[in-house]
């Protein structure tokens, strides 16, 4: 009969992960081996993207729009391709929840992440635009928009496996676990295209040396993959699906149900994603585009930043469980729009100023991204969290970090650095708005949010 329904359905990997959580009954994985499968597994989904970002700065330019009238125009074509992912992220996210469904969370994970390294890796064999012309345009787009699709997949549901292992006084800082592996991500993207920037010669970094970072992704994402089917193979991961609290549900009637609060919640962060590229890829391509030091020299302040940006995220995480973590997110927006004011003047204030603006920035972001995810996900029923997560993380990195490099630099190169002021305000009043209303329905639903 198991055989009959294997060849009706295609190969699962459901029934060979209920055997392995059998087989590991008495080794119950603990706490803190949940977060660091949640740490790699984030850190590998970062690196892929920055990795990019990075590329999209100093390399795809001059490589793929050598065509462009200027060097500014060819960044923002650079952009543009950037931006593709955001809009493949859902699209993804529909398509491997079936597969969650019908072949099982393993099988979901592994095509997932083969997906996404894959895309990363083989854009380091990328030929130029002086090879194959359009070709490079066109095969830039297409690995970029797999690992958008891939990132749509690799939704696993650790994150929520650890808060739902989360002492109910320490909940705000088992939300940050997830969000160190941004600055992790980054740190390493940054110091692998430093190190080559530094140390090769601008021809030797354009013909080869950018296209090792991009290689290095693919042994990432398989020592992801392990850590994160190591967990997905547990007891415990296995009682969370047994009792619908990590269980995929059909994207349409998610959305049936709770299409308002995943809108709710896809703007709740906000403050926090608005910022997030602009520390991270925009300053670089203000700094490589308009002067003020080496993009190398830049690379690694952008480091220190992610260090600063580390630890303020694990802050995050104390002071929420102190005063809960929707007023942490309150805070950290209103201090994104006081920050808003002095960024643009800080970017265009020469090394001193765009040093400062980087270790502040990344100060400032992490105390808000470190309690963005999952800010108002008490409004999901639980056979609905999985999916609804998902979807409301796809649609708040789409609206509020999609284009940010893109929007960023076009407004700063056409009317001046001081717009990038508005579009980090903007994101701050869409946070506030979207917490006072989230917690103005809570209270007329009787829900008990911190």
């Amino acid at each position: 009969m198991a055989e009959a329904t294997i060849l009706a359905t295609g190969p699962s990997s459901s029934a060979l992960e209920r055997d392995a959580r059998h087989i590991h009954d008495d080794k119950p994985i603990s706490a803190g081996n949940i977060a660091i499968g949640v740490v790699i597994g984030r850190t590998s989904e970062f690196f892929d993207f920055f990795v990019f970002g990075l590329g999209c700065v100093l390399v795809f330019p001059r490589l793929v729009f050598p065509f462009a009238p200027d060097p500014v125009t060819a960044t923002l074509y650079s952009f543009a391709i950037f931006s593709l992912a955001f809009l493949a992220r859902p699209v993804g996210s529909f398509v491997f929840m079936w597969i969650d469904r019908t072949f099982g969370r393993g099988t979901k994970l592994t095509t997932a992440l083969l997906i996404l390294g894959g895309s990363t890796a083989s854009i380091a064999f990328l030929p130029g635009y002086e090879t194959i012309g359009m070709w490079s345009v066109a095969l830039l787009a297409l690995f970029r928009l797999g690992q958008g699709f891939a990132l749509g997949g690799a939704w696993d549901g650790l994150a929520s496996l650890l808060a739902i292992s989360a002492p109910q006084n320490r909940r705000g800082f088992y939300a940050m676990i997830p969000q160190l592996g941004a600055p992790v991500g980054f740190a390493l993207a940054s110091i692998l295209f430093g190190y080559f920037v530094v140390n090769l010669s601008d021809a030797d970094f354009l013909d080869w040396g950018w296209r090792f970072p991009f290689f290095v992704a693919f042994a990432i994402n398989v020592v992801a993959l392990f850590a994160r089917l190591r967990i997905v193979a547990s007891h415990e991961f296995g009682a969370a699906m047994d009792n619908h609290e990590l269980e995929a549900k059909p994207i349409t009637e998610v959305l049936r149900l709770h299409g308002f609060d995943i809108v709710i919640g896809a703007f709740a962060p906000l403050a926090s994603f608005a910022m997030f590229h602009l520390v991270t890829i925009f300053p670089l391509s203000w700094v490589t585009l308009y002067g003020g030091q080496s993009a190398g020299t830049f690379l690694f302040v952008q480091v220190l930043g992610a260090l600063c940006g580390f630890a303020t995220i694990m802050l995050s995480g104390f002071l929420a469980d102190r005063i809960g973590r929707r007023r942490q997110l309150l805070i950290g927006a209103f201090i994104i729009a006081i920050f808003s004011f002095t960024a643009p003047f800080l970017l265009d204030a020469g090394v001193t100023g765009q040093s400062a603006f980087i270790i502040l920035g990344f100060a400032i972001l992490g105390l808000s991204f470190g309690q963005a995810s999952g800010s108002v996900s008490s409004r999901f029923s639980a056979g609905y969290r999985y999916t609804g997560s998902a979807l409301t993380s796809d649609l708040a990195w789409l609206i509020g970090a999609g284009f940010a490099p893109l929007v960023a630099l076009g407004l700063a190169s056409n009317f001046g650095i001081i717009f990038i002021g508005g579009y980090l305000i903007s994101g701050a009043i869409c946070t506030i708005l979207a917490l006072l209303l989230s917690r103005t329905l809570d209270s007329v639903d009787g829900v008990t949010k911190t």
